[in-house]
């Protein structure tokens, strides 16, 4: 099992920064891929963005392209979500995930996650 810890978040004017953390304890995290969801109007989780294992790999979703940026310190068994550039739409409480055998945009397929970490940017 891996248990997932958010961190980092909190309340910033549009145009500013976060960098949040997600924090892995249980087995080793450089054998999992990891990934960053956030909740949409209609839907219960949207992705925003993975990594592989060896972190050589990312994706983004278009309305983060170039302003976030998903990067991990396997000695440190944290992945972390730098936000540049934040926009009031971003506001959501980010989750992350993290899946031994694979990733990407579909929700069901990662099988840990992390309960929470809330970002709410102000106009």
């Amino acid at each position: 099992q891996v248990h997932l810890v958010e961190s980092g978040g909190g309340l910033v004017q549009a145009g500013g920064s976060l960098r949040l953390s997600c924090a892995a304890s249980g087995r080793t995290f450089s054998r999992y891929t990891a990934g960053w969801f956030r909740p949409v109007p209609g839907k219960e989780r949207e992705f925003v963005a993975d990594i592989s294992r060896s972190g050589n790999s990312t994706n983004y979703s278009d309305p983060v392209k170039g302003r976030f940026t998903v990067f991990r310190d396997n000695a440190k068994n944290t992945v972390y979500l730098k936000m540049n550039s934040l926009k009031p739409e971003d506001t959501a409480a980010h989750y992350c995930a993290a899946d031994a055998h694979r990733m990407g945009t579909t929700t069901t397929l990662w099988d840990y996650w992390g309960q929470g970490n809330q970002v709410t940017v102000s106009s």
